[in-house]
């Protein structure tokens, strides 16, 4: 089933969330592509997922390293999706389609609260999506940092 969920940041920033949401859908055994709105935030996100924890480990890797088609998670800037994912991310600005969106099972829209430029985009792809009839989530922080699933 197509979805898209929209992650609202508003306590943490998306370096700390990336990679606990991904580590999550990691845990599903399904590819991921985290597609970045432009290629040096792609080499910045590619670091951020090695160095993140000391105790994790989130197999993945970008274009310029080769062996795009093996990686269980692929970053890119780009519309290409050589490991076959099912699971999509969209950060810094990158977007989707609705149609486009139909190659994956799932796609995570993360946005800054605090970035009006960034919340009037996610209100853009909501309302794209909501006309595409597709089933949305939206999550934002509490007070506390966590995240609480909000009525459409």
């Amino acid at each position: 089933m197509e979805r898209i969920d929209f992650y609202h940041l508003q306590k943490s920033n998306l370096d700390e969330t990336l990679p606990k949401l991904v580590s999550k859908a990691y845990e599903t055994k399904k590819n991921i592509k985290i597609k970045v709105g432009n290629e040096l935030r792609t080499d910045f996100l590619n670091s951020l997922l090695w160095t993140f924890d000391e105790e994790s480990f989130l197999p993945h890797g970008v274009k310029k390293e080769g062996f795009a088609d093996m990686q269980p998670i692929f970053l890119s800037s780009d519309d290409e999706i050589p490991n076959n994912a099912k699971i999509l991310f969209l950060v810094d600005g990158a977007d989707i389609t609705p149609e486009e969106s139909q190659e994956f099972e799932r796609t995570v829209y993360i946005f800054d609260g605090n970035n009006e430029n960034e919340l009037s985009k996610a209100r853009q792809i909501w309302k794209t999506f909501a006309s595409a009839d597709i089933e949305r989530h939206y999550w934002q922080q509490n007070d506390q940092g966590k995240w609480e699933e909000k009525g459409l």
